[in-house]
């Protein structure tokens, strides 16, 4: 069978029936994943402690079978272009000063209606657009799925068949084995096709696969350390990774209203607390302009914010001596700690992966806080997979090119502005990984658009949008509207889509 692109056209080289074949175990997995979501979100709320019934579990909805729906269905878009001959992507690439960006949401009017105002475009290291060349032969790629986010295991699995033609065994961190019916459920075709199997066991016998000579590459989704572990027994194979790191959010200084810092500290708390702080990209430090007015304030209401929300277990082991560690025996689940940005600490160095938020203050007007807090994100904080912005809108007309530049400048491989870099999680439109330039990295997941030589995402969002985001920690609706998502995506009609904009609002 004759291949839909050639490689001197720096197209997809998808075999056809390949595609088709693709498709079809899409769309299966679908009608699965969409069928066994409520046991799914049930497990996986009772596991980590979330009461019955609790608005809560819409994190369960929205992280766990809603990220994969909505993946699926993008793939599945993406393939059916490939499949009449076109590019994944009808990409129109935006150049300015020297870097060039592709936007890749949103795609449609659903898109515009569903999740307003929201972009992405993600940045190129080169001027034009090219796509994946899948390999012609098939590897064996053992994926070592992530205990916190229940979709993580499946999206990477797709990934990697999809985009890179794997077979894929997939072991699952012994947190979330619970899991592993639901998913052999719902990859259940990839399983029958020879695409998937599955295995059991702890790091014993995760260290046994990556040294075994049937496994041909590894992906991990993890902490540095565990990269490390992996590496030292690997040998030559090929290691892709998702590692965590110590997310900033800075905050540009700016005239808010009192609205603005209530749904603001929302958003900031939302950015810890989501999933208890169990979040590779979970905010981590929060800098701060010194001589802006509002710092004390709005450090206040994420601080009221954080009181208000329920206790939750700290399912995560080791989570609760982190705690204790890093804010005191006697601190709360969520607890702000204030370091001083000349001293030396491990909220700094190491992924706290817990609910502790650090608050850094940072000297100088809009446009010199802007460049030292983007140097200190990018040279004093550990890793790169994402970052977050908030900046009013009348602050970034009055500084456009400053905040332009920390947008560019953030050595990032996801940039949030005025949303959360998890946003770049869920859009599965994104390439997830960490920053990329010149090519170099640890490789990504998601990319449904199937783009290469990719270096960053940038999402974008409204400063203060008209309804509250689903995934927000405060968002009493985000149960029901998890729900009505997955089925909207389980069938993209315009009677699905306004249950989820009457919910919505």
């Amino acid at each position: 069978m004759a291949n839909l692109f050639d490689r001197g056209r720096g197209g997809c080289l998808l075999n056809a029936r390949r595609v088709m074949s693709l498709i079809q175990l899409l769309e299966e997995t679908r009608r699965r994943t969409h069928g066994i979501a409520p046991e799914w979100v049930a497990l996986s709320a009772r596991a980590k402690g979330l009461a019955p019934g609790s608005y809560l579990e819409g994190e369960e909805w929205i992280s766990g079978p809603w990220a994969v729906l909505y993946a699926i269905n993008r793939y599945i878009r993406s393939l059916q272009r490939v499949a009449a001959g076109l590019t994944p992507i009808n990409a129109r690439t935006v150049t300015t000063d020297g870097v060039t960006s592709v936007r890749v949401f949103p795609h449609d009017l659903y898109d515009r209606i569903l999740l307003q105002g929201v972009t992405a475009d993600v940045v190129l290291n080169n001027s034009s657009t090219s796509f994946i060349q899948p390999p012609t032969e098939s590897r064996t790629v053992l994926v070592l799925g992530a205990g916190n986010i229940s979709s993580i295991p499946a999206l990477d699995v797709l990934y990697k068949i999809i985009a890179e033609n794997a077979r894929c065994v997939l072991k699952l961190n012994p947190v979330n084995e619970y899991l592993r019916p639901i998913l052999e459920q719902a990859l259940a075709p990839f399983v029958d096709a020879g695409r998937l199997s599955f295995v059991s066991g702890g790091a014993e016998a995760g260290g046994r696969l990556c040294a075994s000579d049937g496994v041909d590459e590894i992906h991990v989704t993890g902490s540095a350390a565990t990269f490390a572990a992996i590496r030292a027994i690997a040998g030559q194979k090929r290691i892709t990774a998702e590692l965590g790191s110590v997310t900033p959010t800075i905050v540009v200084p700016g005239d808010w209203s009192e609205t603005d810092l209530r749904f603001q500290a929302e958003h900031i708390a939302t950015q810890k607390a989501h999933n208890a702080g169990f979040n590779c990209i979970a905010a981590q430090v929060l800098l701060l302009p010194q001589e802006w007015p509002l710092t004390g304030h709005l450090l206040n209401e994420v601080e009221r914010v954080f009181n208000r929300l329920a206790q939750r277990p700290e399912y995560y082991p080791g989570a609760s001596k982190r705690r204790a560690d890093l804010a005191g025996a006697e601190s709360r689940g969520n607890s702000i700690v204030r370091l001083d940005a000349d001293a030396p600490s491990s909220a700094f160095t190491d992924e706290a992966f817990c609910g502790v938020l650090f608050c850094v203050e940072l000297p100088g007007d809009p446009q010199t806080f802007l460049r030292t807090a983007v140097d200190f994100a990018n040279n004093r904080l550990y890793g790169t997979l994402g970052a977050n912005l908030i900046v009013a809108p009348q602050i970034e007309r009055s500084i456009p090119h400053a905040v332009a530049g920390a947008i560019a400048q953030l050595q990032y491989g996801c940039v949030a502005v005025n949303t959360w870099a998890g946003v770049g999680y869920f859009l599965s439109e994104t390439p997830w990984g960490d920053y990329r330039a010149n090519g170099a990295g640890l490789g990504v997941v998601h990319n449904s658009y199937l783009l290469a030589n990719t270096q960053k995402s940038i999402v974008r969002a409204p400063f203060r949008p008209l309804t509250k985001p689903p995934w927000f920690v405060t968002n009493k609706k985000q149960a029901r509207l998890g729900r009505l998502l997955c089925d909207f995506e389980a069938a993209r009609t315009p009677v699905n889509a306004l249950r989820v904009i009457s919910a919505a609002v």
